[in-house]
């Protein structure tokens, strides 16, 4: 038998535009998805999936997450012919948009096999194995959500366009900050709304163009304010992606009346996170009392929430 488990994650900065070479920011959360794996004798693999979910997540996601496990345990090199393979998934990472719970379930899977196989595998590794169960949901994934799911803490990436390899910087925060995450209860496909944004990027490239640059500089102060523990500022920034979203179309109304409601309750910023159209925002609440009031203030208008940190 062997064990695993791999971080959530939510992004800070950044997107969508990562999508077309600008920097983003994303950050482990406190909550995980644990594996295991059990090798017994027959064929294929038998799949127990008990992570907690925005209803209707796990069935819609059921197909592609066929495709994440085959691929993950072909290049770990399982023989599924020769023997089976009982995997249980757990944990306390809600299954929901935004928040990488097919990165985490990738990380926690390639863990537990390089652990019931006693692989010996380094991190490194088990990010390249996850990162190719990430292409069973994503088709051709950006990377940064198996990276921040395996390392923890927050990841600087840029995607290279060039085909070359992607940037990609661990830093550690000072310490853990806290922060709230709330469900709008949709579930988004994430290539129909990188899609959709490519399109309106094309159809007015200037607009666009005007667009980038004002996110160019989020991304830079972002990345400055994170690192200096400047949680004011990094909540300003985070209300100016969350603006930026807005003119590319990937946030809808559901998603701005939640960050309404955080940012009334006192919250220092809050935004989209992850595809939009759908899945989650990210609430800047540093402190637990603050923490309190801004996921009491989302449960009492009826929005599924929960409690993490960042930088963990």
């Amino acid at each position: 038998m062997g064990t695993g488990s791999g971080f959530g994650k939510t992004i800070l900065f950044g997107e969508h535009f990562v999508v077309y070479g600008l920097p983003a920011m994303a950050s482990a959360i406190g909550d995980s998805t644990e594996a295991i794996v059990e090798i017994e004798e027959g064929k294929g693999y038998e799949l127990i999936d008990n992570r907690p979910e925005v209803p209707g997540y796990k069935k819609k996601k059921f197909d592609e997450q066929k495709i994440s496990i085959n691929n993950v345990l072909t290049f770990m090199g399982v023989d599924l012919e020769k023997e089976k393979l009982k995997i249980t998934l757990g944990g306390k990472l809600t299954c929901a948009s935004g928040v990488g719970a097919s990165a985490a379930s990738c990380v926690a899977l390639a863990r537990a096999v390089n652990d019931a196989y006693k692989l010996g595998w380094n991190d490194t590794q088990i990010n390249e194995a996850a990162y190719e169960g990430e292409k069973g949901y994503h088709g051709t994934p950006s990377g940064i959500d198996n990276t921040a799911s395996t390392f923890g803490g927050l990841v600087y990436f840029v995607k290279n366009l060039h085909g070359g390899p992607n940037t990609m910087e661990t830093i550690k925060l000072s310490k853990p900050v806290d922060m709230v995450i709330a469900s709008s209860g949709m579930t988004a496909n994430t290539s129909v709304v990188v899609a959709d944004v490519r399109e309106k990027k094309e159809e007015n490239p200037k607009w666009f163009e005007k667009i980038v640059k004002e996110y160019k500089s989020v991304a830079k102060d972002g990345r400055h304010a994170l690192e200096l523990m400047n949680l004011e500022q990094v909540g300003k920034l985070m209300n100016k992606n969350h603006e930026l979203l807005q003119k590319i179309t990937v946030s809808n109304e559901k998603l701005d009346k939640m960050v309404k409601i955080a940012r009334d309750a006192g919250a220092l910023g809050a935004k989209v996170t992850g595809t939009g159209r759908g899945g989650n925002i990210n609430v800047l609440t540093p402190g637990a009392e603050l923490q309190d009031k801004v996921y009491n203030a989302l449960k009492t208008a009826g929005y599924a929430a929960w409690k993490t940190k960042i930088g963990v």
